[in-house]
């Protein structure tokens, strides 16, 4: 018999980190997965003995168009039933769009979307066959917002990733499988340090920043609930209740002060 497991991708930080922990703390295995080795062997340790579940992990870089195969067939020959998978991995391009490589872009692309969906796909034969499963597909506040002048293809992609976790729930619903798009504003991570864009993050105001804990806590909270859609935190559900209504022509100037992310903490 298969034993369940959640797998976490871009789990050795950030709100991929905090998710992990939120579902150990419900009674999951956890299966982490990130391009880090050595932070991936503390963080299983740190998991077990905090949580008493199972934790394993697999290093990869969803970059490398191999890699969702790879992971799939780990967890094959671990015999692990992934009941929970949580599609978190994602970074952003620091430059303007005529200035990144179009190997940069195919990657980033490969990272954000195509491996969302090869893993989702590879893993949902089996929630299929045991009638249950669930998937959260990490998104952002971008894929409400203006455009930005740098990330260009950012929010488009998450629009894109919004739009294909309404389509694995009109097509799955039916047989047990539920999906959640997961839409957090600013965040305190690492991610723009990571992605070369923090002078762009320093200028966010302070109100407009939580803490990826608390994004992960009402993620997750909203993935039991099979609520498809989750913005977390009342200043954001305002912010893309506004994002919806208001006019196109205010989108230029709402730009410069409302280009949602991740944003690291100094401390």
């Amino acid at each position: 018999m298969k034993k369940k497991f959640a797998l976490i991708t871009g789990a050795s930080s950030g709100i991929g980190l905090e998710i992990a922990k939120q579902l150990a703390s419900r009674g999951n295995n956890i299966l982490l997965t990130a391009r880090r080795e050595k932070k991936l062997i503390a963080l299983k340790s740190e998991i077990t003995s905090n949580f008493n579940v199972n934790c394993d992990f697999i290093a990869a870089d969803l970059s490398e168009i191999d890699s969702p195969k790879k992971i799939y067939e780990y967890c094959e020959g671990k015999r692990y039933f992934i009941n929970v998978l949580i599609n978190n991995a994602g970074y952003a391009l620091p430059d303007h769009f005529h200035k990144t490589p179009m190997e940069d872009e195919e990657n980033f692309l490969r990272v954000l979307s195509t491996a969302v969906i090869s893993l989702t796909k590879k893993f949902l034969p089996n929630m299929i066959k045991e009638r249950t499963g669930n998937i959260m597909i990490v998104s952002s506040v971008a894929a409400y917002a203006p455009p930005s002048k740098i990330q260009s293809l950012y929010g488009p992609v998450k629009t894109f990733m919004n739009r294909f976790n309404e389509a694995i729930n009109l097509s799955y619903n039916d047989t047990g499988i539920f999906s959640t798009a997961l839409c957090p504003g600013y965040t305190v991570t690492n991610f723009h340090t990571a992605s070369g864009v923090q002078d762009e993050m320093d200028s966010v105001p302070k109100f407009l920043k939580k803490s990826a804990l608390r994004i992960a806590k009402e993620g997750v909270n909203g993935m039991y609930r099979r609520k498809k859609v989750v913005v977390p935190t009342k200043t954001w559900k305002i912010i893309v209740f506004l994002l919806k209504i208001v006019p196109k022509f205010v989108f230029d100037f709402l730009s410069s002060i409302l280009v949602p992310g991740r944003y690291i903490d100094k401390d």
